[in-house]
């Protein structure tokens, strides 16, 4: 068993998470020095917030960053923060926070799978819904209500010189950042063979992904990606999965312990959501990586 410490990170990503694992960086950093990578390519083929990864890429720690998503709405908005970041940046700037404009935003990310919607405003609309709705579940409220009654209003987590910040970092690595949509096991299955790679694979939960997640797993898709991982058993990946029996019997040859982790999700109305409590989840290691950190 590997003891796993998860700190608060430096909040790289632009987007909001349900679950996001930024605060595990750190322990990347110390597993892929442990390994012995130099700044290997990492890939996050769930991508989501891509928190832990951006922070590694600013830091130096890898060389390169692949944010891979099924969901054509995450891709978009990858895509459009990392390669069109100007006129992304301009509609930053241009868009008000207003209860009208939040619906607008809605409406074309309801959208998502016509098409004909033009990437970046797709891109956008879901940024902004990501910022603006609770707990960034894009399924999910306004914050504050449409009543915007409450201590908490639409622009708590939407401070917009913070986020162009973190933009223009991202277009200024945006050559060390290559952007995918595939799906998340075929994507593993590319790179897991390669030399100097390290995947983090955090893919939908088991229990409460349909809550949280636009594109859920079905257990037909657990089972697929348990075969690809422990096929690639020894190469370097770290997974994390809420706590399921299915994921223990999937990988019960594999190293796997329990951590805990500050998340809010689960938690209704923004006020709840800064109390941010911590819940348990599985961290599963390839056998490269459980015996490295021995």
């Amino acid at each position: 068993m590997v003891e796993v410490i998860a700190r608060r990170g430096s909040h790289a990503s632009p987007l909001r998470y349900p679950g996001g694992k930024a605060t595990l960086a750190r322990f990347f950093e110390s597993t892929i020095k442990a390994l012995g990578l130099d700044k290997p390519t990492y890939i996050e083929p769930y991508a989501g917030g891509a928190g832990a990864g951006i922070e590694l890429l600013l830091k130096g720690v890898v060389g390169m960053v692949v944010i891979n998503d099924l969901d054509p709405a995450i891709h978009a908005c990858w895509k459009a923060m990392v390669k069109d970041s100007d006129e992304f940046l301009r509609l930053l700037k241009r868009t008000p926070l207003t209860i009208e404009e939040w619906r607008n935003q809605r409406e074309i990310y309801r959208r998502r799978h016509d098409a004909d919607v033009d990437p970046l405003t797709l891109g956008f609309a879901t940024f902004y819904l990501n910022r603006t709705s609770r707990s960034g579940v894009l399924g999910a409220g306004v914050i504050g209500g449409f009543a915007q009654a409450g201590s908490y209003k639409i622009d708590a987590r939407f401070d917009k010189d913070v986020l162009r910040d973190r933009i223009e970092k991202l277009a200024e690595l945006s050559g060390k950042i290559r952007v995918t949509k595939q799906d998340g096991a075929a994507r593993l299955s590319e790179y897991l063979p390669k030399d100097n790679v390290f995947a983090y694979v955090d893919p939908p939960y088991v229990e409460k992904g349909s809550s949280l997640y636009m594109s859920a797993f079905q257990e037909q898709d657990h089972i697929k990606l348990a075969r690809v991982l422990n096929g690639y058993a020894n190469t370097n990946w770290v997974l994390t999965y809420d706590v399921a029996e299915l994921i223990r019997s999937l990988y019960r040859a594999r190293d796997i312990s329990e951590f805990r982790l500050l998340y809010s999700a689960h938690l209704r109305g923004a006020k709840d959501e800064l109390k941010r409590p911590s819940a348990s989840e599985l961290i599963v290691l390839s056998n490269t990586v459980a015996d490295a950190l021995r």
